[in-house]
């Protein structure tokens, strides 16, 4: 099979030279890497042409987190058999490129994504994230899944994730008009078409981010946004609500045990994860000009 790795990058900064010096140093099948730059002020594409990244150039306001990723791909499907996205924060560990391909070895598995361990300065709240959403222990999950793992059948990251291109071509890709969760979206329709989607836990990448509180609330609330304009998702697979629960809990023994005094921060977080999502579901009764202000992604309402 032939592979490629391609990224959106926008003023990746210092995190994107260590994710760039990982990629080299473990890209051991020397897959072409593409970036595609938005606009950086910094020295993102710099760095990308130092690695002998392949790069393209586009306007910031042209960004989106599908559309973008849809050109990646058309503007490379007939160079790859799969396409592996990476995040400009996302540096890849011994054996990443690998692992992850090799679950493509089975015809019904469309897409793939990999394990995101915590960056080296994490707080305890990422930390447990991570630890919580990508285990130590593959697996592949299709529809029939669906009873035991609810929407967690669905579950993929773009932060670190592959694609096969012959099915991504015959499903349309990721939709353009999305605020996040492109990789959801594709995942469902993939195995609603009778594909897999695998995890492979021994395909790793650092990936983390310290969230204030405010930009947790921000976050849920698009994550509800999605899940508002993408009911589908929801009618098929079951609501987030079983997830988010079993993770509060899991949460709560992970601080209890190790960071005590980060229960009542814990606190805070949860309760505006709750507040942003019940507020995102319910976007289109809110005044237009607060979603903005609402949004972690801004450049979506306009």
């Amino acid at each position: 099979m032939k592979y490629l790795i391609a990224i959106p990058t926008y003023n990746g900064g210092k995190v994107w030279q260590e994710s760039a010096d990982g990629i080299s140093e473990f890209n051991l099948n020397k897959a072409v890497v593409y970036v595609v730059d938005s606009g950086s002020k910094d020295d993102t594409l710099a760095i990308a042409k130092q690695h002998d990244f392949e790069t393209l150039s586009i306007d910031s306001k042209d960004f989106n987190h599908g559309g973008t990723r849809n050109q990646a791909v058309e503007n490379n499907i007939d160079r790859a058999d799969v396409i592996i996205f990476l995040t400009q924060d996302a540096i890849p560990q011994q054996g990443f490129l690998d692992e992850i391909t090799q679950v493509f070895n089975d015809p019904t598995v469309a897409c793939a994504y990999g394990r995101q361990l915590p960056h080296k300065d994490a707080n305890p709240l990422a930390t447990h994230a991570r630890m919580f959403n990508y285990s130590a222990e593959s697996y592949t999950s299709e529809f029939k899944d669906k009873e035991k793992l609810g929407i967690k059948t669905v579950f993929t990251s773009n932060s670190f994730a592959a694609y096969r291109t012959s099915v991504f071509k015959e499903l349309g890709g990721f939709p353009s008009n999305t605020i996040l969760s492109e990789d959801m979206y594709f995942a469902a329709k993939a195995v609603m078409a009778g594909y897999k989607v695998s995890y492979c836990a021994g395909a790793e990448v650092r990936h983390s981010h310290n969230y204030t509180p405010i930009e947790e609330f921000k976050r849920y609330f698009d994550i509800g946004v999605f899940h508002h304009d993408e009911s589908w998702i929801r009618d098929k697979f079951g609501g987030a609500g079983g997830e988010g629960m079993r993770f509060i809990k899991s949460e709560l023994s992970f601080l209890l045990k190790n960071h005590p005094l980060w229960i009542p921060r814990a606190c805070v977080h949860n309760f505006l994860k709750i507040v942003g999502y019940k507020l995102g579901m319910k976007y289109p009764k809110l005044p237009r000009k607060w979603l903005p202000k609402l949004s972690m992604h801004s450049r979506f309402w306009k």
